[in-house]
């Protein structure tokens, strides 16, 4: 029951549920690509993705931050840099076949 209270204070901290909340919308994106790609019956991964990618990874690189972790905080640091270069090459892509 220990644990329990533990984990249930915890929760009451605004930075915690902060990055809950990223980390939902972090793996929202995988539900969209698995819709996306079911319904094309192929593997398509849609500008949405990257999108849910760079708001959820941002909301967990800022809570990662405060919570003084430095192992989560490189990876989404270096995720971001990823997702963000896919819709550089995406709006690329769109202006040369516009």
């Amino acid at each position: 029951m220990h644990y329990v209270n533990n984990f249930l204070a915890v929760l009451k901290d605004p930075m915690v549920m902060f990055g809950i909340a990223g980390q939902i919308l972090f793996f929202s994106r995988f539900l969209v690509q698995w819709i996306v790609s079911e319904k094309e019956k192929k593997s398509v991964v849609p500008p949405v993705f990257w999108y849910l990618s760079i708001g959820g990874g941002g909301m967990l690189l800022v809570y990662a931050l405060w919570r003084h972790d430095p192992v989560i905080s490189i990876g989404q640091a270096v995720g971001l840099l990823v997702y963000l270069r896919n819709l550089v090459l995406i709006r690329k892509h769109k202006r040369q076949t516009a």
